[in-house]
C-alpha cells in the first residue's frame, strides 16, 4: 500500500487510517523493493533516504521539514522515503531499528552512512552539500566511482553451489527453505542477476538465521537437474519446501524483491509466536512493545477450570496465534485475579471470564472481545480490527497499568489453599469469585 494513498495501519489507534505523510505533488521520492536498485543502487546520484513507519510521531514531525528539503535539493541531491513498516525487507538489509532513520548513499552505495544532523529543513539541507561536497572531492581524487557494484564486498559463498550430486542431500532432504537459480555462464540476464542474488543470499542468510537459503545451478553442466525441473530459459528460478512440488518463483529480480519474497517464505514456515503467561512488567513490556498489537487473554482461576479446561483455552489461543503469526502479534494471558489493575484498566471484569482484550501500547488503545472465546469467536474479533472495524477505547489513564510479579502456573490443577502465589484461608476463595458467576465456558 502505497503512503501515497490511505494507509491502514495497525498502530495509531489499533487500526485507523492514517493520513499520508507525503502526496505525488511533492518532491520526495519513494521508494520500495521494486525500484530501490534501479533508483537508489545503481544510480551516480547522492541520495538520502528516510526510513519511517506511518504510525511513528517523530516521523509524522519530520514530514514537512522532509518536503521542503527535497524541494530545496531538487536536481542537486534525491531525496526518498521507505515506508519500513510495510516494506520491512528493505528495513532488515540496512539494519534499521527505529524511526525515523535517515541514511545517506552516496559514492559506494553498498555502505550507506549514517545521517547524524538536525532534523530541520535547513539542517538536512546542509548536510546533504556537505555529503554532496565530500562525494565530488572523491570523484576528483579517484577514491569513488560511480554506480558499479563492488563485487570483493559481495559474499558470493552465501549463494550455495548445487550439483547433480548434492542437490538432493542439501535441498530435497533440507528442512529450510530453498531459492535456486539455474543459469547459463553465456546468459546476459544471468549475468545482470548475479550481483543481486548473492546480495541478497547474504541478507537473507542473516535475516532468516540461514531457515532460508539461496543456491545456483550451472544449467548447462548439470542437465539432469535442469532436465528434471523442466528448465527452458535462463535464469529460472524455483522455490523448494520440503514435502512439496516445487513452485515456480514470479517476484522481480532486484535484490529487495528476492529478501521479501524470502521473508514471506520464511514467516510461512516459521513456528507461531509463544502464548506467554504475565509473570512480571518485563513479560508484558517486551512482548508488546516489540508488537503492533498485543492479545492478552484473562483466563479463569485455576480453581474454576482445572488443568484440562485452562489446557484448552490455552490451546484456541495457540491455535489463533498460529493463524496470525505473519501479523507478528504478542500474545499473552494471565489469571483472572493476578493482574487486577490490568483488568481495571481494559474493564473486563464485567464481561465473565475468559476474557479478551486487543492493545497498541504506541497508542494506548484497546478493544475487548465481545463474542465468545472461541477460534471462530476470536478470528472474527481479530478480523474486524484488521480491517479498520471495530470499537476502541483508551488505555485505563493512557499509561500502562501495574503488572504484580507472579508465580508461573506448574500445569497442575490448583489448590484451594494457594492463590495468586500466597496462602489463603479456604474462606478467601468465596470473596475472590466463583465459576457461577464469572465463568463463560467455550
Amino acid at each position: 500500500v502505497s503512503i501515497y494513498g490511505s494507509i491502514r495501519v495497525l498502530g495509531c489507534s489499533l487500526v485507523l487510517s492514517v493520513q499520508a505523510l507525503y502526496s505525488s505533488n511533492d518532491d520526495v521520492i519513494e521508494l520500495n523493493p521494486s525500484n530501490f536498485n534501479r533508483e537508489v543502487i545503481q544510480s551516480d546520484s547522492l541520495w538520502l533516504v528516510e526510513f519511517y513507519a506511518p504510525w511513528c510521531g517523530h516521523c509524522q514531525s519530520l514530514a514537512p521539514e522532509w518536503k521542503k528539503a527535497a524541494t530545496a535539493l531538487k536536481g542537486i541531491v534525491k531525496i526518498g522515503a521507505i515506508d519500513a513498516d510495510q516494506h520491512k525487507s528493505l528495513a532488515g538489509q540496512y539494519s534499521i531499528r527505529g524511526f525515523p532513520t535517515i541514511k545517506i548513499f552516496g559514492g559506494n552505495k553498498n555502505k550507506p552512512e549514517e545521517y547524524q544532523g538536525g532534523r530541520s529543513s535547513q539542517a538536512i539541507v546542509d548536510g546533504a552539500m556537505n555529503a554532496l561536497r565530500t562525494l565530488v572531492k572523491d570523484r576528483l581524487s579517484g577514491k569513488a566511482g560511480g554506480s558499479s557494484y563492488n563485487n570483493s564486498e559481495m559474499k558470493k559463498d552465501d549463494v550455495v553451489e548445487l550439483t547433480d550430486d548434492n542437490f538432493d542431500k542439501m535441498v530435497l532432504d533440507s528442512d529450510d527453505v530453498w531459492l535456486v537459480e539455474f543459469f547459463a555462464p553465456w546468459c546476459g540476464h544471468c549475468k545482470n542477476l548475479e550481483p543481486e542474488w548473492a546480495a541478497a543470499a547474504t541478507a537473507v542468510k542473516e535475516q532468516t538465521k540461514g531457515k532460508v537459503r539461496l543456491g545456483a545451478v550451472d544449467a548447462t553442466v548439470h542437465q539432469g537437474l535442469s532436465s528434471r525441473y523442466g528448465i527452458r530459459g535462463f535464469p529460472t528460478i524455483k522455490v523448494f519446501r520440503k514435502g512439496e512440488e516445487p513452485e515456480d518463483y514470479q517476484g522481480g529480480r532486484s535484490r529487495g524483491d528476492i529478501i521479501e519474497r524470502a521473508l514471506d517464505l520464511f514467516s510461512d514456515n516459521a513456528p507461531a509466536p509463544e502464548v506467554l503467561e504475565i509473570l512480571n512488567e518485563d513479560v508484558l513490556k517486551k512482548t508488546c512493545e516489540d508488537s503492533q498489537l498485543c492479545v492478552i487473554a484473562v483466563l479463569p482461576h485455576i480453581l474454576d477450570t482445572g488443568a484440562s479446561g485452562r489446557n484448552s483455552y490455552l490451546e484456541v489461543m495457540m491455535n489463533m496465534a498460529e493463524k496470525y503469526k505473519k501479523k507478528m502479534w504478542g500474545w499473552l494471558w494471565t489469571e483472572a485475579g493476578a493482574q487486577m489493575d490490568l483488568e481495571a484498566s481494559l474493564g473486563i471484569g464485567g464481561f465473565g471470564y475468559p476474557a479478551m482484550a486487543a492493545i497498541n501500547t504506541r497508542k494506548m488503545k484497546f478493544a475487548l472481545l465481545r463474542g465468545s472465546f472461541s477460534e471462530t469467536g476470536i478470528h472474527e474479533f481479530l478480523r474486524e480490527l484488521s480491517v479498520g472495524r471495530g470499537s476502541t477505547s483508551t488505555l485505563g489513564s493512557g499509561t500502562m497499568p501495574k503488572i504484580h510479579s507472579v508465580d508461573a502456573w506448574d500445569g497442575k490443577d490448583g489448590q484451594v489453599s494457594r492463590l495468586y502465589g500466597r496462602d489463603f484461608p479456604i474462606s478467601h476463595r468465596q470473596v475472590l469469585g466463583s465459576a457461577s458467576t464469572h465463568t463463560q465456558r467455550i
